[in-house]
């Protein structure tokens, strides 16, 4: 049995999610592209709930979830933008490769903005990052998301969540 978690950061962090959020809005801007070969940049991100998904080919979860992240993003196309980064750190061909074969829909990342966040490693895949519109990192996911989890996630983000 898989276990999913949203865990809402510590209140430490309110000081430093600020400056988080410009930098990974900076790293997200140059690495990837949107449908139709347009690049994101700071105006595709700007008021969007951003969810950023580790993947990788080899991990079974990551497959099963793939459909759920590509559904989730056809429903919100007006609010959200789901990006990927390749746990593997694969480029090129083979990425595109294990792109298509996974029938993976939404960009991914050349450059994995986890470092420049201070977030360590994963323990496990997949993991996704939730960014409010405003750019604040929300809460981090780990394993493999249902729909309706995603939506949980993204009522938390966009402080929609009813008590």
């Amino acid at each position: 049995m898989t276990t999913s978690f949203i865990r809402p950061l510590p209140s430490l962090a309110r000081l430093a999610r600020g400056a988080l959020a410009v930098l990974l809005v900076a790293i997200l801007a140059g690495c990837g592209q949107e449908e139709g070969d347009k690049p994101l940049t700071l105006d595709t991100l700007r008021g969007y709930t951003v969810f950023v998904n580790y993947w990788a080919e080899w991990c079974a979860p990551c497959r099963e979830e793939v459909p759920e992240l590509n559904d989730f993003q056809k429903r919100h196309r007006d609010t959200v933008r789901v990006v990927g980064v390749n746990f593997d750190r694969l480029e090129g061909k083979v990425l595109a490769g294990q792109v298509a074969s996974l029938g993976i829909e939404f960009p991914t990342l050349a450059v994995d903005p986890r470092e420049a966040l201070g977030v360590p490693v994963p323990v496990g895949l997949p993991e996704t990052f939730v960014i409010d519109p405003g750019g604040k990192l929300v809460s981090i996911l780990r394993g493999p998301q249902t729909l309706e989890q995603l939506e949980e996630a993204l009522a938390l983000a966009t402080g929609a969540r009813q008590p």
